[in-house]
């Protein structure tokens, strides 16, 4: 792989590295949402680095950057944005929500109503906004991370299917292993304070993010060019397609995935053949990434559940049907 391609992928793991202990598996999936303008859900319980990640990767390359944090309370056009009256000229006048960006950091996403919830469909699908009458394109590249806890825990809404198939991957995150957890105390002990106007606070992980991008919107471009020039073969195709279908004919799936999901894997295959320094997909990609491609789009029949079935059980069964 030429100097220049391996400098943005190490680059990116360097200056996260720096924040965050681990989780190499999630930064390799972020870089994958990067390099191909796919969107990244992250589900976890609260503590485990996701908005830590998201930040630490936003500000490794020279893009626009919005973070909203989601609640019970807020609007869509909190969101999008809103016509405003001005008083002077008596002329409404556009004002652009946070949504105009590159990378927009959805923060506990499922905290928010439903309402705000589907405020964010158009833009994550066409890449652009409605406002009063006006239709506004988003800047390019654009990408939603968003972050998500659990359903069971209190305050949360589910997404609804509609929601979910927009987003290219959703990857679940685990607690660390012991000893990372241990590098993290230890990183924590060694911080320090932040004196602010005469007062002082402990350093967090935050305060370790680097504010000097890493790798410019020029790198990302070149990088992305060179993901679509990722070679795909026939028979991956047709694994691809065969693997899809088998989602809708499972005896146990009500809900199988759209050819949405198919596009999806075809698409972060080849970033991640990128990142491992390939110039072709080969089966382990898909295999790798076929728990965050199709678990988020697939729904159990009632039959299956009152067996006990679950969903990651079902989709080792149709991968052994591939191999």
């Amino acid at each position: 792989m030429p100097e220049t391609k391996a400098h943005f992928i190490d680059a990116i793991r360097e200056r996260v590295g720096v924040t965050v202990v681990g989780q190499d598996v999630v930064v390799e999936r972020m870089m994958i949402a990067l390099l191909t303008g796919g969107h990244l859900l992250l589900l976890g319980v609260p503590g485990t680095a996701k908005t830590l990640l998201v930040n630490s990767v936003a500000k490794a390359v020279d893009l626009a950057f919005s973070r909203v944090q989601f609640t019970i309370d807020m609007l869509p056009s909190d969101i999008l944005g809103s016509e405003l009256l001005d008083q002077a000229s008596g002329k409404f006048r556009t004002h652009k929500g946070p949504v105009f960006t590159n990378l927009l950091l959805a923060d506990e996403i499922n905290r928010a109503a439903p309402k705000v919830q589907s405020a964010l469909l158009e833009a994550m699908q066409e890449r652009k906004v409605t406002i009063g009458n006006e239709t506004y394109s988003l800047p390019v590249p654009f990408l939603v991370i968003a972050t998500q806890n659990p359903v069971e825990q209190a305050g949360t809404f589910e997404l609804p299917e509609a929601q979910l198939d927009r987003f290219m991957l959703c990857h679940r995150l685990n607690y660390p292993e012991a000893d990372q957890e241990e590098e993290v105390l230890r990183r924590q002990v060694n911080m320090g304070l932040k004196r602010v106007e005469g007062g002082a606070v402990p350093k967090s992980a935050f305060d370790m993010i680097g504010n000097e991008p890493v790798c410019s919107a020029t790198d990302l471009i070149d990088a992305m060019e060179q993901v679509q020039k990722v070679h795909v073969s026939e028979v991956f195709l047709k694994h691809c397609v065969e693997f899809i279908r088998l989602t809708r004919e499972h005896p146990a799936i009500e809900l199988g995935c759209s050819p949405r999901a198919s596009l999806s894997i075809i698409q972060a295959a080849r970033a991640r053949a990128y990142v491992k320094q390939r110039d072709y997909v080969i089966p382990e990609d898909l295999f790798e990434l076929a728990e965050d491609v199709v678990l988020h789009r697939i729904r159990l029949s009632y039959e299956a559940l009152a067996e006990g079935r679950r969903p990651g059980e079902v989709l080792q069964e149709m991968l052994g049907k591939l191999g």
